[in-house]
């Protein structure tokens, strides 16, 4: 028997299709060690030697690898072709070694694509293990290791509030800090525009002034309203003839087949889906049979996936959409991802799989794929200049049109901030016509500041950079996501709080180590080692030799040393110079303080120097913009109708709270995140505060029904039993009928507090398998998919809303080859001990002899004094 090793049951499944049956095929799922999350898991001083730990969650599928190994007679490792996946295979051999459990012939296969051809062909040229690739792998996981291990005590100490730091992440933050400075920083300018509607033959268009009062006129040159009315009113006044009419020939290739980057991007603008989802959903594609495999820098199609593609397209639409020549596209990445091919299709005949996003993202993937290989678009600019009588006034219009749509008719690639300014079709015109005038607008304009970063707009800068590798974006995005540093709205990234000041931290105190030039220059000595040019320790040892020193010489600074650093380092930012001059240090509240960075237990924030006298103080990211002399101290409300106690808004460590009165009889009540700020006053505290309200007297037991906002949330609660409630508003709503209703909904459901009724979040459809109705519901301990035999929890990493059909049928048959959940062993009761068997009555002891009384004794003689 052949023993087969793969990364995921999905593709044991799919692989096993093409084998025979002295093949027998077992997932890994995924990596089954790393090393372990404490300090001295790697050892700068042993060569960086690496102790690594089996996960304990990998138990039952390692037993199973070591048993079916045992009896193999060859062990093929067939994981993904690329680092990781040599990786995994790397791990798994040396686990099984480890157990003298290797059989003696072990090979490493890979395949781009997992259909019969590729799987059957890949089986018969087998090679060992890259060693290249798994030193590059242990170079990038030590160094990451490293870098978090040692720096992140560093900032727990140094910096109040801060996670931890990584080695790329941290120059990805940097990279939507610096948008979001840039974006305060900026100035709008304030400019006019003057267009005119126009008419000729009956066909309407549009044509912008570029020239007044005789010279050309630049974006920028119209800069208030008066200027922009002198030169509408010329215009106005101004009858315009054709001068000239140039019409240019354009050309526009198709783009190359997808790469990680492009498909991420893509997906991100098209479909908006985040980096990790495309990246899961592509997986699965490729598990599948689908698509080649989707961790590639590589542009190359195979010649026959490119003559597949040609002769879909011909049978598609007709021969002129064929160029004459297959299109060959060069990866412009310094070290294309182990030369891959590009992501495509493995059957251009099929037009649809799967259903939902898995539909959805195949189709782009091949669309694109085909699109690449078709005839380029032909178009026709048109751009036409009128002059009025006096030539001091003058005209433009700008048209396009496609002469031949080419690849254009399938695909075309989308924009991060698309700024088309080349208009629609022009009607035919001719030197001297004189178009019709129909009205003249003048508009009002203000430039605008750079866009922040949108997932699409952040890889592509990535990639440009050098930074990370296109297979590791998605986890160092969701990275950010989960540590808080950033946050997303819109699909934009917006530095949060923490995110700016750990990156204020890192440049003032390891410039060199967020540095795009430095991280990039350390991707490409990475990737020398993989192409095997390079000593994988001796990179490290580099790295350590500065690295280390430098953290421990910020470990011993004090606190206080950190902070007055980095409130000088940041001064320009938090204290920018005031418009009338005055100082930006000096405190709005007491006009006497300076106000500086201080460091509390919960975060950086600024403060009055004046303390405790002057309370002031504001945030650390509000910065020196609009609101920077607001207040963030105590916030008088007003004052209780009833008590006439004083209402006051403060911040603590969970965020904003009311409180009423002073001292340990205060009553206080955090302020729901559901209310907005701006509708937030004296009427919403006293509510808040009055809490719990009781809704009435339930009518079957005469008990009061509250309702109240608690850890989770709001609910409802009556006689130990609770329901949920929708938002804060129906705390102070809901009547005596609605609440029994949900009351009852919860305790039919095995409610209590926050679970209310349990319905499904979603029904997702059959499982492709087993045809069962698969279902996500919202559990006790968080969202699960059930088929209704078997429950799986949902991972960490994986977006419950944006959850495919095909995912949740994986997560269960994950979760059904385990097994049923082994139930607590009960405690033993100690067996009762028999009753100890009834002594007989001891023999009655005869009367001992009297004894003869002793002779009396001479008193003794007292002690002399």
């Amino acid at each position: 028997m052949q023993l087969v090793i793969v990364e995921s049951p999905a593709k044991a499944k799919t692989i096993e299709k093409y084998l025979g049956s002295d093949f027998k095929v077992l997932a890994s799922y995924g990596h089954i060690r790393d090393l372990p999350p404490k300090d001295g898991s790697v050892d700068p001083d042993d060569g960086f030697a690496m102790t690594w730990q089996n996960y304990t969650d990998k138990t039952k599928q390692l037993k199973a690898i070591t048993d079916e190994s045992k009896k193999a007679t060859r062990l093929i490792l067939a994981t993904d072709p690329d680092r990781e996946g040599e990786a995994i295979s790397w791990h798994v051999q040396e686990v099984l070694r480890k157990k003298k459990a290797l059989p003696e012939k072990v090979d490493r296969v890979t395949f781009n694509a997992i259909t019969k051809a590729a799987v059957t062909d890949a089986m018969a040229h087998p090679r060992e293990l890259d060693e290249d690739l798994i030193d590059a792998y242990r170079a990038r996981r030590a160094l990451d290791y490293l870098v978090g291990f040692t720096l992140s005590p560093v900032l727990w100490r140094k910096l109040p509030g801060a996670k931890s730091a990584g080695r790329v992440q941290s120059v990805s933050l940097k990279l939507i800090v610096e948008r979001e400075r840039e974006i305060e920083a900026f100035k709008p300018q304030e400019y006019w525009s003057v267009t005119a509607q126009m008419e000729q033959g009956g066909q309407p268009f549009e044509a912008r002034l570029t020239v007044h009062q005789g010279k050309k006129l630049g974006k920028m040159d119209l800069v208030t309203e008066e200027q922009a009315m002198i030169a509408k009113k010329a215009v106005e006044n101004g009858l315009f003839t054709v001068e000239t009419i140039e019409t240019k020939p354009l050309t526009r290739n198709p783009p190359p087949p997808f790469t990680t980057s492009t498909l991420q991007q893509e997906a991100a603008r098209k479909l908006g889906y985040s980096a990790s989802h495309t990246m899961r959903i592509a997986q699965q594609l490729y598990e599948d049979g689908a698509i080649t495999y989707m961790r590639t820098d590589g542009v190359q199609m195979d010649g026959s996936a490119i003559s597949a593609a040609r002769k879909a397209i011909a049978d598609r639409y007709d021969a002129s959409y064929v160029p004459d020549s297959p299109r060959i596209y060069k990866s412009k990445a310094k070290n294309a991802q182990e030369a891959h091919e590009a992501i495509r299709p493995t059957n251009f005949t099929q037009r649809t799989v799967g259903s939902g996003d898995h539909a959805k993202l195949y189709d782009l993937i091949l669309k694109r794929a085909m699109a690449s290989q078709m005839a380029s678009a032909r178009l026709e600019r048109t751009t036409v200049e009128m002059l009025d009588g006096s030539g001091q006034t003058g005209l433009r219009a700008n048209g396009q049109v496609v002469k031949f749509p080419g690849f254009l008719a399938l695909y075309e690639e989308g924009r991060d901030d698309d700024k088309n300014e080349d208009g629609g079709l022009l009607p035919a015109m001719s030197k001297g016509d004189s178009p019709a005038k129909q009205s003249v607008d003048a508009s009002q304009h203000f430039t605008q500041p750079p866009p922040r970063y949108s997932e699409a707009s952040l890889v592509k800068k990535m990639e440009e950079l050098g930074i990370g590798r296109p297979s590791t974006y998605a986890s160092i995005i969701k990275t950010l996501k989960d540590r808080a540093y950033v946050r997303v709205e819109k699909n934009r990234f917006f530095a949060e709080e923490s995110g700016r000041l750990l990156t204020g931290f890192l440049e003032r105190f390891f410039d060199r180590y967020v540095a795009y030039d430095y991280t990039a220059g350390l991707e490409d000595e990475l990737d020398e080692v993989s192409g095997g040019r390079a000593q994988w320790q001796e990179i490290l040892e580099a790295f350590w030799h500065d690295f280390k020193p430098k953290t421990v010489e910020v470990m011993e600074k004090m606190p206080s040393e950190v902070t007055a650093e980095l409130d000088k380092f940041l001064g320009d930012y938090l204290f920018p110079e005031k418009e009338d001059g005055s100082d930006p240090r000096l405190c709005p509240r007491c006009n006497e303080g300076k106000l500086a960075l201080r460091g509390g237990r919960f975060g950086a924030f600024v403060a009055c120097s004046n303390y405790p006298e002057c309370k002031f103080t504001r945030r650390f990211a509000q910065g020196g913009g609009a609101n920077a002399d607001e207040d963030e101290g105590p916030q008088e409300l007003g004052v209780d109708p009833d008590s006439d106690e004083k209402i006051t808004k403060k911040v603590g460590r969970f965020g904003p709270y009311v409180e009423k009165g002073e001292g340990k009889e205060a009553k206080r009540s955090s302020i729901p995140k559901d209310i907005p700020p701006e509708d937030f006053g004296l009427e919403w505290a006293v509510k808040l505060l009055s809490l719990p309200r009781e809704v009435g007297k339930h009518p079957e037991t005469s008990e009061p029904v509250m309702a109240q906002i608690g850890r989770y949330g709001p609910y409802l609660s009556h006689n130990g039993k609770s329901a949920r409630l929708e938002n804060t508003q129906e705390v102070f709503e809901i009547g005596m009928n609605a609440a029994v209703a949900k009351l009852a909904d919860a305790a039919k459901n095995g409610g209590g507090r926050g679970r209310g009724k349990m319905e499904p979040l979603k029904i997702l459809g059959k499982h492709p398998r087993t045809e069962s109705e698969i279902k996500l519901m919202d559990g006790r301990y968080g969202p699960y998919v059930t088929d209704g035999t078997t429950n799986a929890s949902l991972p960490k990493t994986v977006d419950k809303d944006q959850l495919t059909l095909e995912e949740a049928a994986q997560l269960i048959d994950a979760r059904a080859a385990k097994g049923p959940a082994k139930k607590r062993a009960k405690k033993k009761t100690a067996p009762k001990k028999k009753p100890a068997a009834k002594k007989k009555p001891a023999a009655k002891k005869k009367p001992a002899a009297k004894k003869k009384p002793a002779a009396k004794k001479a008193p003794a003689k007292a002690d002399p004094e």
